[in-house]
């Protein structure tokens, strides 16, 4: 037999037996259910690095918890509409959807030749009509429970896409202007164009109805990252404040009966600064205004028209004044394009002293400044010339001149014309895109009746046969768009806009669970045994999107009685990036390695032990060889225990209790590290403990039974991280079954302390070490390892349960197994008590002791030296030296 491991040799036999026995089959009644989650791939064409490493995590996890006994759900299915297959579509000269099917069949093919094992009898494929008939079902409950809404919209678009983008699509680049300064330019996430503004009739799904809630709940995601959970914070943009009331009255022909503008602040003790009023252009009474103003008019059809920031501090005066509420001054009103529809009330009160943005609308509008808030200590404005926006102590405030901010905000709320009031910077989510490969919106349009959605009976509206043309396809397919209404039965046409993709990635996690189910989206009792996803694995760059998404569709079906869960996921892991040079792996770089370059094998291994799985990592060939040897040695090894190459023995003998007890210790600390998804560490312990063995079996002949227990171990706990390795170490040491379905290996002993038992082997071996290089020993005749007596761990744990860490000596001698020690009890509490917060859990003397005698072969092998480890005794040379965990070594 080679002693060589070859893992193209052995890949397809083995996801022949794996798919044979169902070992990834999900049962329809767990007990013990676990759900992991990758997130699916957009049906790019190939897989990448990024990928790899995302589904080796889940894959890694997901065989670790079936070894441990769960019932374990790992499925996987695809994103598969979306503009990019539109275009490649064009570019190849064919159609999307046959693009897309050929991009599944590549991945899926390279998905189950790296080894990872999935449920595929769960697999969904978003554009398939039996999924996407369930987005339009659940617009349609949407609909019914008024969280769709329809409504004209200044709303970005993207030349180069030809399609809208909701805002949290919009991404803002850095742009070198022709004079040399720098400007921000927002342009389209996906290709980089800078986006324009258009007004349409768009449909939206009215997330913020759950703003609060969303907000609110980010509080007990505790297994979120909090970089996740901040992001989004930052987004649904809760804001405490205050809502104050401005009567409004017209001049001329604007002439208005008791109007009255709400306009939000969080800075309500700058209201006596307020010089004027602004109204956004998408304002109600700017709309009126606009009906009667013709100058108002163009204004407002002017910012409409021109691209984000273009309209700048712009805006045009009214025939409006405004009656401060504080002061009865009357200011003037304008519409004014940096007031925004939907943020806050659409309306602001202009502080220029005291905000950046009003005072540079100020500035370009000639209106004056005026400074109602002094610095409180050394600091100082530069008023007029810049805004001093900090908190200070108000003047020119009337009554409440000399108070400071925080105390005239509570004062001032008691006016008639101010209540508290709460805004979120969250906006409805614009689900409308003017292109062909997405889900229909199911909405006919009918002039007498409105917007009519398609009865359910008639879902799916599918996709026609994809046409290419310019714009929309969907919108030039006649036979598409002609059409019957379903409630008065007269002509009708169909809505041409389809959903944004990420509908379809919002509820895909419930739709693994049934997805041959015809009755409804989901189960929904099977839905509330797996929910939330006990771990779900995904790039950080999905906060605001996908990961918002699925907590809003989550929350709206479980207020529609299909789930019990308010919340998708329990346990949300962001896996870093893979480098190359230095930057994101990117086939535009050209730096990129395809994922089978070296092997299925090899690059699972060396991803999940680059570095810890929120980190970034860089690509490099020494280490991926490193990945590699490491198979070799543990093949190696099995295949000499295996083939009898190695000469064991039947008869126990001291040295073998430590093996024994490192077999536990290795099971503990690598069952830790998996469940706190430390795949970096767990490679880590598989590599120490294989040293282990090595010295083990170099030492003398070793103990089968320990040996072959310990080789059982390694071949066992690898097997999650390298599938195929771990079935041939498996089937070489001539164990049944499967590696895949075998039981996590468990320790013999009580291992708790392992971390401590550790720790003092390896601290004691460098203390050898450090002597026998001071001492300049080359060849020591004996080591002497002398354990502290039992009176100076009693003193060790009484300075480490101290409360007080200035009482920690008197506690000490207060014990009277201490102070009868005298002197050496007094100087040991002493240096105790200087490092009494730094003191390491330690353990009993005997059981120091043991494990010292246990580990004595490995002084005896490194030093060539005979051991002896016993405890002091008073009147002991060595007593004074040694401490628990610090045992006193004299080398002869």
């Amino acid at each position: 037999m080679s002693r060589r491991y070859n893992p193209s040799q052995v890949t397809e036999y083995w996801q022949h037996v794996w798919e044979e026995d169902g070992v990834y089959d999900c049962p329809e009644s767990p007990a013990d259910p676990t759900y992991v989650l990758g997130m699916f791939p957009y049906t790019s064409g190939a897989l990448h690095m990024g990928h790899v490493r995302n589904y080796a995590i889940t894959d890694a996890y997901a065989r670790y918890r079936r070894m441990c006994g769960d019932d374990v759900l790992h499925p996987m299915g695809w994103d598969a509409f979306g503009l990019p297959a539109e275009n490649a579509a064009f570019e190849r000269d064919t159609d999307p959807e046959s693009w897309t099917r050929t991009c599944i069949e590549r991945m899926r093919d390279e998905l189950e030749r790296m080894g990872f094992g999935y449920d595929w009898s769960r697999e969904i494929t978003t554009c398939d009509p039996d999924y996407y008939r369930w987005n339009q079902w659940l617009f349609t409950k949407f609909y019914e429970e008024d969280l769709v809404d329809y409504k004209g919209a200044a709303v970005n678009w993207c030349p180069d896409c030809e399609t809208v983008l909701a805002d949290a699509q919009v991404d803002e680049h850095q742009h070198e202007a022709d004079d040399g300064t720098t400007e921000t330019v927002e342009v389209c996430w996906r290709c980089e164009t800078p986006v324009g503004r258009r007004e349409l009739d768009q449909w939206f799904f009215t997330i913020t109805d759950y703003a609060a809630e969303l907000h609110a709940g980010l509080d007990d995601l505790e297994g979120w990252p909090e970089g996740v959970r901040d992001i989004q914070r930052n987004w649904i943009g809760r804001q405490e404040g205050t809502r104050v009331a401005f009567e409004v009255e017209g001049a001329g022909d604007a002439a208005l009966d008791d109007e009255s503008v709400d306009v939000f602040t969080t800075r309500l003790d700058t209201v006596f600064g307020a010089t004027y009023l602004a109204l956004s252009p998408g304002h109600d009474l700017a709309e009126t205004v606009a009906a009667e103003d013709e100058a108002v008019a163009e204004y407002v059809d002017a910012v409409r028209a021109a691209d984000p920031g273009e309209a700048g501090m712009s805006g045009v005066e009214t025939d409006l004044t405004a009656t401060h509420p504080f002061t009865g001054e009357e200011l003037p009103v304008y519409v004014a394009a940096y007031v925004l529809d939907d943020v806050g009330t659409g309306a602001v009160m202009g502080v220029p002293a005291h905000n950046e943005r009003d005072h540079a609308f100020a500035a370009e509008q000639d209106l004056p400044v005026r400074q109602v808030i002094e610095p409180i200590g050394d600091a100082e404005t530069r008023l007029p010339d810049e805004p001093y926006t900090e908190d200070g102590m108000l003047t020119a405030s009337g009554e409440y001149d000399g108070l400071a901010s925080a105390a005239a905000r509570e004062q001032l709320g008691a006016h008639d014309a101010v209540e508290s009031d709460v805004t979120y910077r969250l906006r409805d989510w614009l689900i409308s895109r003017q292109r062909y490969w997405g889900t229909p919106i199911p909405i006919v349009h009918c002039e007498d009746c409105g917007p009519v959605p398609v009865p359910e009976e008639e879902l799916p509206v599918e996709l026609p046969e994809y046409v290419q043309t310019t714009g929309n396809p969907l919108a030039e397919n006649d036979e598409f768009v002609e059409t019957t209404c379903p409630e008065c039965g007269g002509p009708a046409e169909r809505e041409t806009d389809t959903m944004d993709t990420f509908v379809d990635s919002s509820w895909y996690f419930l739709r693994y669970l049934s997805p041959d189910l015809d009755e409804a989206p989901f189960d929904s009792e099977f839905a509330d045994e797996w929910l939330p996803v006990d771990v779900y694995v995904g790039g950080e760059e999905h906060a605001i999107l996908h990961l918002l998404y699925i907590r809003f569709f989550t929350r709206a079906l479980a207020d529609l009685d299909l789930l019990d869960a308010r919340e998708p996921v329990e346990r949300l892991v962001n896996q870093g990036t893979v480098l190359k040079d230095g930057t994101k792996m990117s086939k535009s770089k050209g730096n990129a390695i395809a994922p089978h370059e070296y092997g299925a094998e090899t690059t699972r291994l060396f991803v999940l032990s680059a570095a810890h799985p929120s980190q970034d990592f860089e690509w490099t060939v020494k280490n991926v060889k490193t990945a590699y040897e490491f198979q070799q040695e543990l093949y190696g090894m099995v295949a000499e225990f295996s083939e009898g190459d190695i000469e064991t023995r039947t008869e126990s003998e001291p040295h073998d209790a430590y093996l024994e007890r490192e077999i536990d210790r290795t099971i503990a600390a690598v069952t830790t590290e998996y469940d706190r998804f430390r795949f970096h560490q767990v490679v880590g312990e598989l590599r120490r403990f294989a040293r282990l063995l090595r010295r083990y079996r170099d030492y003398e002949s070793p103990y089968r039974y320990a040996y072959s227990r310990a080789l059982r171990a390694l071949a066992a706990m690898v097997a999650p991280i390298a599938p195929y390795l771990g079935e041939e170490l498996w089937h070489l040491l001539g164990e049944e079954g499967l590696a895949a379905s075998a039981d996590w290996p468990t320790a013999l002993h009580d291992v708790e302390d392992f971390r401590i038992e550790r720790e003092l082997v390896r601290t004691t071996l460098d203390d050898v070490r450090d002597i026998t290089d001071v001492v300049d020993i080359d060849d020591p005749e004996g080591i002497e390892i002398v354990v502290a007596q039992d009176w100076k761990y009693r003193a060790y744990e009484v300075a480490r349960a101290a409360d007080d860490t200035t009482a920690v000596v008197g506690e000490i001698m207060d014990d009277e197994s201490v102070r009868e020690h005298g002197d050496a009890a007094a100087d040991f509490a002493a240096s105790l008590g200087e490092r009494s917060a730094e003191l390491e859990p330690t353990m009993a003397p005997d059981r120091e002791r043991e494990i010292l005698e246990q580990a004595a072969w490995l002084f005896e092998e490194e030093f060539g030296a005979a051991v002896t480890v016993r405890q002091a005794e008073d009147g002991d040379d060595l007593a004074t030296n040694a401490e628990p965990n610090r045992p006193a070594i004299h080398i002869v």
